[in-house]
């Protein structure tokens, strides 16, 4: 089941790794949108129902056989389309054009376009005659035009830059509006979503607790529902709004595995079971993670481990609580839609997540995740709107494998201890710098490096600790932060001297793209 408002956009995703970020610009808009592979794009149409359609980017050729296309019925339901990079390429294709592989070697970064006609797309933003800074990354471009289509705005390097279907409300870009690197291209979509659909924009968190508070309750009934807290905020919204639906029907289990942020197993005990009241079992299963991690180094193979592990722990709690027939999770839309490759098709998986996916059939449980349809900054705000407090709902992103991915190579209680000790004080720092809620997520890494040192008059040779900083709105793209001199100088000398098994401090500078926000 999934929250249906009444108005939505459906984005049929032909792989694009910025996918994530129209969903996120269309809901900035105030209107619900979803997302849903090329191949299952019919299901979706069904079931949402949309008042609009969002074709994506892709790294796929048009000109391939075989390649990606978009239902042809969302062509032909009478509702307004929009077509970006290659959801443009595709529609053109599909719709009687032409795309042909650029002899420049397309565009890729920066560029202006001119608007040389008026269009619904650019009511209220952009105006004839003007030029405006858009995102190009492209190698096809739209040679011919389909019946009915016309050009609106043109760049060096696509003549076809923007092109319209005024009478059918069909429109496509060359460009990508959803990056921040289009300046306007968040009120684009939202031209799009709004005054070309028609649509309200009052999507709000409060109609989706209310809504999502229903969902749970049709589907759980008089059932009983194991929710895992992992420590973070994920879980912690996942469990309240799961407890404001049923009550006492849920159980928190939280699987402390040994690999927290200082301090944090105290913070989740105590707030969920004297500060909320919710039934909670504490499993200390420090030792069972430690040993199944011994000789381990594969980030894939942590994140395995660790997964499996966390739901066999589940299972065996299962069967000590007895007759709980749900388990639930705090599972995010950039998990669900990052876990994802189609079969045959052109997306990769980028990492596996531990919370994704079907349960063992052994365990006879079935998934609730309430925050399957969220970015994690909408969590955020769904925590408020539920009460939590802002220490907790402020708190940054934190990895279901803890810091199991924060430490390149083998992963022991020794090595866990020192990252910790460094973490703290780390963000410590930020916070007595007021630095805290300007940044995404900062955390320390222990890496798997030994460097010579000098403490007073000995040698020493021990561990690098990397330090990390970014700013996001919603961890699909993120900027570093840019410390100045003084704080990194003080936050590596009080790391040096205060962490027994470092002796060096970096800090790094890679944004995502290309990077991840974790090192693993």
């Amino acid at each position: 089941m999934t929250v249906q408002p009444s108005d939505c956009i459906l984005i049929v995703d032909f792989g694009s790794q910025v996918t994530q970020l129209i969903a996120r610009r269309v809901r900035e808009a105030g209107v619900y949108s979803e997302i849903a592979p090329f191949n299952a794009a019919d299901a979706a149409f069904d079931r949402l129902k949309p008042k609009g359609i969002i074709l994506s980017g892709g790294p796929a050729s048009v000109t391939t056989e075989g390649s990606p296309r978009a239902p042809q019925r969302l062509f032909e339901a009478g509702i307004p389309v929009l077509g970006i990079c290659y959801g443009q390429q595709t529609m053109a294709m599909q719709l009687g054009g032409k795309v042909i592989t650029s002899t420049t070697g397309g565009e890729f970064g920066r560029a202006f376009i001119e608007v040389k006609k008026r269009s619904s797309l650019f009511d209220g933003l952009w105006r004839e005659g003007e030029r405006h800074q858009v995102w190009m990354s492209h190698g096809d471009k739209v040679d011919a035009l389909p019946p009915g289509f016309e050009p609106v705005a043109v760049s060096e390097g696509a003549p076809y830059a923007v092109t319209a279907d005024e009478a059918r409300r069909f429109y496509g870009v060359q460009f990508h509006p959803e990056v921040v690197h289009t300046p306007d291209g968040g009120r684009l979509i939202a031209t799009f979503a709004r005054h070309v659909c028609g649509l309200a924009g009052d999507w709000t968190m409060a109609e989706f607790r209310e809504a999502k508070i229903a969902e749970i309750r049709a589907q759980v009934g008089s059932s009983r529902v194991i929710c895992g807290l992992s420590g973070g905020v994920d879980s912690a919204v996942a469990a309240v709004l799961i407890h404001e639906a049923i009550g006492d029907q849920l159980t928190c289990v939280f699987v402390d595995h040994g690999l927290m942020r200082s301090g944090e197993a105290d913070q989740v005990v105590g707030l969920f079971r004297e500060h909320y009241k919710i039934p909670l079992v504490h499993v200390n299963a420090e030792t069972l993670f430690m040993s199944g991690l011994k000789g381990v180094t594969d980030p894939e193979a942590k994140r395995k481990f660790i997964g499996k592990t966390f739901i066999e722990v589940f299972e065996a709690e299962a069967k000590k609580i007895g007759g709980a027939e749900f388990l639930a999770q705090g599972t995010l839309y950039p998990d669900v839609i990052e876990s994802v490759s189609f079969t045959g098709g052109p997306s990769v998986t980028i990492k596996s997540h531990h919370n994704v996916g079907g349960l063992p059939e052994r365990m006879n449980m079935k998934l609730v995740e309430p925050l399957r349809e969220l970015f994690k900054d909408e969590v955020r705000v769904l925590g408020r709107e539920l009460g939590l407090p802002d220490m907790f709902v402020g708190r940054h992103p934190f990895p279901g494998p803890g810091l199991a991915i924060r430490i390149p190579g083998e992963v022991t209680k020794e090595r866990c201890d020192i990252l910790r000790k460094a973490d703290a004080i780390y963000l410590e720092e930020i916070r007595a710098a007021g630095l805290y809620d300007a940044i995404w997520q900062a955390f320390a890494v222990l890496l798997p490096v030994r460097t010579v040192g000098v403490m007073g008059d000995h040698r020493t040779y021990d561990s690098v600790c990397a330090l990390r900083a970014v700013t996001s709105t919603d961890g699909m793209t993120a900027d570093i932060y840019p410390f100045d001199a003084g704080f990194l100088s003080r936050v590596a000398t009080r790391i040096v001297n205060e962490v027994e098994g470092i002796n060096r401090v970096t800090y790094d500078y890679t944004s995502k793209p290309p990077g991840t926000i974790e090192w693993e």
